[in-house]
């Protein structure tokens, strides 16, 4: 069985989330990993002990022992060093979202549509937590098909990162953004459609209010509405809020059609779950017919090794298990393309816009201002 090993580029949290569920795997291997910051690299280097530690990104591309690549740095990195991975070493790449937070950035990230030497896999990994895949697998069965979308996250706010660059819009791309990009992704995936039109309401109403970092106040928004048309007339929404850990589901997804109503509902991380309540909830999914009026619930479990290994029940293990079929010839295609990452934060950036402005973004000639 042939062994894939991985540079890693950033081993913050989520790095070492996807550390972990490498490790998992029976034939991938974290071979190299690049971590500017010294404590960072430290950790990263007691959870993968067999990795090579490079000192710079240079230096790990070039290491002879990588066979496909993984980006999880800072947001407003990926667009960089993807291009420059682009121009130096085109492996196999599995890049975090979102894609890219600059708009500068978007027609260069685009033309590696056409140019890339190998598959660029954008990390959605929504689409793997099982309760969502579960939806997405029975959503047009159920429904009869999907007129109508709603995707609520009620969450923790932002956890804090190196150099605190979540706090701000410049170095996130903005909540709609960084946070989002999954959702947007979801809409598209679900609905098998394009938008047309998005419009959005935002703000900051709780969170980092009273934080200053070298004098800058945090503008980091952290609730909103997000409402997007597509083009075959199914509407979707996102609520999202980030002062609502109390909540028993973090995520709670729905489709609606003629024939009837499935609704997906995602736990958070395990760890934030107080222990005095009992075991966390387990995510479930309910059958709603409108004939006969009979709401099934069922669980969708999660393996506990996976829970363990990770904030995502299990997605990042599911994605990665695709990802080698990907290097190993077993698919065609990435299951998302960077068509799709790019599209998932050119959608965001349009909701970002319109809660600036007050007006509905038409969706069609907001992707040709950004080059796409």
């Amino acid at each position: 069985m042939q062994t894939i090993s991985y540079g890693i580029i950033g081993c913050g949290m989520m790095g070492q989330e996807h550390i972990q569920n490498i490790d998992l795997l029976e034939d991938a291997s974290v071979g190299a990993i690049f971590e500017p910051d010294q404590q960072m690299a430290r950790s990263a280097s007691i959870v993968a002990p067999n990795a090579t530690m490079h000192d710079s990104f240079a230096s790990l591309l070039a290491d002879p022992n990588v066979d496909c690549l993984l980006i999880v740095s800072p947001n407003f990195r990926h667009a960089e060093q993807v291009i420059q991975i682009a121009q130096d070493r085109p492996l196999p790449l599995l890049v975090e979202k979102p894609l890219f937070t600059d708009p500068a950035d978007a027609a260069r990230l685009k033309a590696l549509e056409s140019s890339y030497g190998a598959p660029i896999w954008v990390a959605m990994e929504y689409r793997y937590m099982p309760p969502i895949a579960a939806l997405l697998e029975q959503a047009e069965e159920v429904t009869g098909g999907i007129k109508m979308m709603t995707i609520r996250e009620h969450r923790f706010p932002f956890l804090e990162k190196i150099g605190d660059w979540n706090r701000f819009n410049a170095y996130t791309g903005g909540t709609f953004v960084e946070k989002c990009c999954h959702f947007f992704d979801l809409m598209r995936l679900t609905l098998k459609d394009e938008p047309v039109r998005i419009f959005a309401s935002a703000g900051q109403a709780a969170n980092h209010l009273d934080e200053t970092y070298d004098g800058a106040v945090p503008d980091i928004w952290d609730h909103g509405y997000v409402t997007v048309e597509f083009s075959r007339g199914a509407h979707a929404v996102l609520e999202l809020c980030m002062f609502a850990e109390g909540s028993e589901y973090q995520e709670e997804i729905s489709v609606v059609g003629p024939e009837g109503k499935l609704e997906s509902y995602v736990p958070g991380p395990g760890r934030f779950w107080p222990t005095d309540l009992g075991p966390a909830p387990e995510p479930k999914l309910v059958k709603s017919p409108r004939h006969p009026k009979r709401p099934v619930t069922e669980t969708v479990p999660v393996p506990p090794e996976l829970l363990a290994a990770g904030d995502h029940n299990g997605s990042t293990f599911y994605q990665h298990q695709r990802f080698l079929s990907l290097i190993k010839g077993k698919l065609d295609q990435p299951d998302v393309t960077l068509r799709d990452g790019w599209l998932a934060v050119a959608m965001g950036m349009a909701a970002q816009e319109s809660a600036k402005t007050g007006k509905a973004i038409e969706f069609t000639d907001f992707v040709q201002h950004l080059g796409g």
